[in-house]
């Protein structure tokens, strides 16, 4: 059944799709497949992350962040969601080049397989191209098709000083729906700011120039920028023992109005955030609340040159039946002297 509703949907997709209205348009939702987030530890604190990042990840929260990388770093992820309906997939690795600058290269696809195209399997009777009582689908020309979004990011981090860095990234978005696809490209800015020890603010402003997506049917759309801002405060309650409460907010520029937390008008403001426990900063307990009004916890261990972290998001109540989602990400550090920054 489950299958059944997803393929509708992509089915829906295509009508703006083949309509094909030439000229650009704003789309609304283009890129929210890029507001997942990526990693076990983000997921677990409600899905913030521009703050505290301070590894690979950063190049997908917050590019100025792989400034805090000290050795190059590869990144992997699965989440399975829905019920196994749905696959999101995250690859990435970052490189220090020297004392100041550094590099990464991070893959995102989030795909829905196995949907069945029914359009051309209708045996119409009468011809009159409407599904009446008579009428039937012939199972043997029924299409097994998929739609999936991918993106590849290329970011830059440079450190500034002590207390700032800046960074950006350029990214490659491809999206299928069965048949059709489209190609687009956009630019991704931020910074990070340390003003005193133990708090860090970022920021990130993602598609900057608003990133130009282009369908195959001649349909052209732009995505438009959005702000997401967020602090983070690690606090130490002894030697072993340390929390630090995380909070993201995301202001979007897309006119979501009712689909969104708080209504601006010519902007929209989503929040999430959570709390970490740490202890020795080895084992790590998070807890969180995401701007889907999702209630997530989470877990991890970090072991010599590897991070597990597991995240569990409990759906809405209006989502319930499909499921909870599960997310697992490991890290690899390859933590020797002669990698080191």
């Amino acid at each position: 059944m489950t299958r059944a509703i997803l393929g509708g949907l992509a089915a829906l997709l295509l009508v703006p799709i083949v309509a094909g209205a030439q000229g650009f348009v704003n789309a609304k939702y283009a890129s929210e497949f890029l507001s997942s987030g990526v990693g076990g530890r983000s997921a677990g604190i409600g899905g913030a992350g521009t703050a505290f990042t301070n590894d690979v990840t950063a190049g997908y929260f917050n590019p100025a962040a792989l400034s805090l990388v000290t050795y190059p770093q590869i990144a992997l992820l699965h989440e399975s969601r829905f019920a196994g309906e749905i696959n999101y997939d995250y690859l990435a690795g970052a490189l220090p080049l020297d004392s100041l600058q550094t590099v990464s290269l991070s893959a995102i696809r989030l795909g829905v397989d196995g949907i069945k195209d029914s359009r051309d399997a209708l045996i119409d009777q009468n011809g009159n191209m409407i599904l009446d009582e008579e009428d039937r689908i012939d199972p043997t020309k029924i299409r097994i098709g998929s739609a999936a979004d991918w993106a590849i990011f290329g970011s830059y981090s440079r450190k500034v000083n002590d207390q700032l860095s800046l960074g950006g990234s350029v990214k490659l978005i491809y999206k299928t729906v069965l048949e059709h696809s489209a190609w687009g490209v956009g630019v991704d800015v931020s910074a990070l700011y340390r003003p005193v020890e133990n708090l860090s603010l970022g920021a990130s402003l993602t598609d900057a120039t608003k990133s130009l997506l282009i369908w195959d049917t001649g349909t052209e759309e732009f995505i438009v920028p959005t702000l997401r801002m967020g602090a983070a405060y690690r606090y130490r309650i002894s030697n072993d023992h340390s929390i630090m409460p995380a909070i993201d907010g995301s202001f979007r520029f897309e006119g979501r109005q009712s689909a969104t937390m708080v209504d601006l008008g010519i902007a929209s403001l989503d929040v999430q955030g959570g709390l970490e426990y740490s202890y020795k900063d080895r084992i790590f307990l998070r807890g969180g609340y995401t701007d889907l009004k999702q209630i997530t916890i989470g877990a991890g261990v970090k072991l010599p040159k590897l991070n597990i972290d597991y995240a569990f998001t409990k759906q809405s109540s209006d989502l319930a039946s499909l499921g909870a989602t599960h997310r697992i990400s490991l890290t690899l550090t390859l933590e020797e002297p002669k990698y080191v920054r």
